[in-house]
């Protein structure tokens, strides 16, 4: 391809991965994790939320308003206490909230284009790597493949931290590769090696999960060392204390199988595993400041709803989720609230296609592996992304954690999917050709549904339940939301500005919507109690909606009872007819004159 035309194939990608990413990207709901990121980055916290009060819901306006004047430092001690992330991302965010202040367009558009011009960053990046590690088609078809990923767009649409963390993973793999090259060469670049520790370091202060790139980064060093090794035919007289054979024999049969590497491989010296374990040590090292609050941090209740038994037959079913969970990585057709059978036969679609992608890509990456040019590459990058999927089920198996179930958790590795997807669309035959038309049909069609809401919906769905609050005849409502941590107080936040945003573009903005967060740190009797002698501005009648997270339906009482303007207790009486769940339940009350 001439240089010209790679170029402008290049800008092309860039412009349609762009406008995936900015289609719609303030239609959809804000959920509960983005009510978060809002309340960090513009410069608030938990403590500007009315608690145990009833408010408007037109002071929404007010609460999600950017307070400039707000530190880093501030904000890295209110996501402390208030959240178990790390603080970077929420920094970041809150500077390009600043810049863009001047904007004027709503405040949820600004704060998902930060995410989504780090997602087209990581299309540039993506060519980047590939271009590096293989060569300049690859780079094309990898950024091709990053661009109509619906899982790239789902993310980049998402006010939250995890275009961020791709990029730099990217980035990080863009510096393994010239690190293996370094140990390769035996040289050690300072250069290459300082940037490539410092993208580890900022990994972990934007989301803790790069802590296991890092950990499958070193892994692949290790391996690489222990494969040069291998395949060393004999040991140098007196180095055969190097090789603990007894220990590494089971190490060294699978060692056995790798590509060949170029050039001869030689033992690892001393120099060089001094170098992986200062760099690692390193990397380690600046983690240190923020420690003890990682350790506070997984102790969260916040973090519980990711916890189950301790059933070995629950751990091992959770495990077929992680497979389910590449598939839409590249196809995402709508499943989620559709009719039975259009469920199935997208299902049925999209189990075809990954078959048909699997096979495609295996038969791709023996060739890769097998080429002297391709093969460092081509095995770094799937040792890389063997080593984290060893740590996904480690983390479920021994720690009782079920992150399988949770899609987006794929953003650690997806970059090397990427990579090694690119460089097999990357050959030039006619049907690699017609692989690359259908990739890119399908990602552009499955990126579509993800923008128009058809596919990755909002959890706990803020919309559906706005919808649903919104069936009755119009009378003035208030919500009631039972709450226990912040987790709880963002849900009903997410929900009130739902359902605020409907009631303005639907002309009908209702003065008389009203919300309340009441504690349920004991039971929900408490909630009940604090009902009934709530101080509340509504005229009888009016609708109570009762969200009860952990409640079920016959947990409701058919009869609550409010206080009017006189102070007087008037009953509210459960509709059988308006019970919903989305995740969590809300049961309608009529409060009567």
């Amino acid at each position: 391809m001439k240089v010209g035309k790679h170029y402008l194939v290049l800008v092309s990608i860039l412009l349609l991965g762009m406008a995936l990413r900015f289609w719609n990207l303030d239609a959809k709901p804000v959920w509960l994790d983005e009510v978060m990121t809002a309340l960090f980055s513009l410069g608030r916290n938990y403590q500007d939320v009315p608690l145990e009060s009833v408010f408007s819901l037109a002071q929404l306006d007010q609460l999600f308003t950017l307070h400039p004047q707000t530190t880093c430092a501030q904000i890295a001690a209110t996501v402390s206490t208030q959240s178990v992330h790390p603080p970077l991302f929420f920094c970041w965010m809150h500077q390009w909230l600043i810049w863009s202040d001047a904007i004027s367009t709503a405040w949820i558009w600004k704060l998902r284009a930060f995410p989504a011009l780090i997602g087209v960053l990581a299309i540039a990046a993506m060519y980047s790597l590939n271009v590096t590690l293989f060569f300049p088609r690859a780079g094309l078809m990898a950024a091709a493949v990053m661009a109509v990923s619906p899982f790239a767009v789902y993310l980049s649409q998402e006010a939250r931290h995890y275009t961020l963390p791709m990029l730099l993973v990217i980035l990080a793999l863009l510096g393994l590769y010239q690190v293996h090259l370094d140990l390769q060469h035996r040289q050690v670049r300072p250069l290459i090696w300082g940037g490539w520790m410092a993208v580890n370091s900022l990994g972990f202060y934007v989301h803790y999960f790069f802590v296991l790139a890092v950990i499958a980064q070193v892994g692949t060093l290790v391996l690489y060392g222990l494969g040069q090794i291998q395949a060393t035919p004999q040991c140098r007289p007196g180095n055969h204390d190097r090789i603990p054979t007894p220990q590494l024999e089971l190490i060294r049969s699978w060692l056995a199988g790798l590509p060949h590497l170029t050039p001869p491989a030689l033992p690892f010296t001393r120099y060089q595993w001094s170098a992986i374990t200062l760099a690692s040590v390193g990397i380690g090292l600046t983690y240190l400041p923020w420690l003890p609050t990682l350790l506070q941090h997984i102790d969260r209740p916040e973090t519980h709803w990711i916890n189950f038994s301790e059933s070995l037959i629950e751990r091992l079913t959770s495990l077929v989720q992680l497979p389910l969970g590449w598939i839409p990585l590249a196809i995402a057709l709508p499943v989620e609230r559709q009719p039975l059978g259009i469920a199935i036969l997208a299902s049925a679609m999209m189990v075809l296609f990954m078959i048909w992608l699997t096979r495609y890509a295996i038969a791709k990456l023996k060739r890769l592996w097998l080429l002297p040019e391709t093969s460092l590459a081509t095995w770094m990058l799937v040792v890389f992304i063997g080593l984290v999927l060893i740590e996904f089920v480690a983390i479920v198996m021994l720690f009782g954690k079920d992150i399988a179930q949770v899609p987006r958790y794929h953003f650690i590795y997806f970059p090397a999917v990427c990579a090694l997807l690119g460089a097999c669309l990357s050959g030039g035959t006619r049907y690699d050709r017609q692989a690359v038309c259908l990739m890119l049909v399908v990602g552009v069609l499955s990126s579509s549904f993800v923008v128009t809401n058809l596919t990755f919906q909002k959890p706990y769905s803020p919309d559906l339940v706005a919808e649903q609050m919104s069936l009755v005849p119009p009378l003035p409502r208030l919500i009631s939301i039972g709450y226990s941590n912040y987790q709880d107080v963002a849900l009903g936040l997410s929900f009130a500005h739902t359902l605020h945003d409907r009631s303005r573009r639907q002309s009908s903005g209702n003065a008389n919507d009203y919300m309340v967060f009441l504690s349920r740190s004991q039971t929900y009797r408490q909630v009940w109690k604090e009902l009934s002698r709530l101080q509340q501005p509504l005229a009888f009648p009016f609708d109570l909606w009762v969200v009860g997270r952990g409640m079920k339906r016959k947990g409701y009482p058919p009869k609550l009872t409010l206080l009017d303007h006189d102070t007087i207790a008037k009953p509210c009486l459960r509709d059988e007819q308006h019970y919903y769940r989305q995740g969590v339940p809300y049961q309608l009350y009529r409060c009567l004159p």
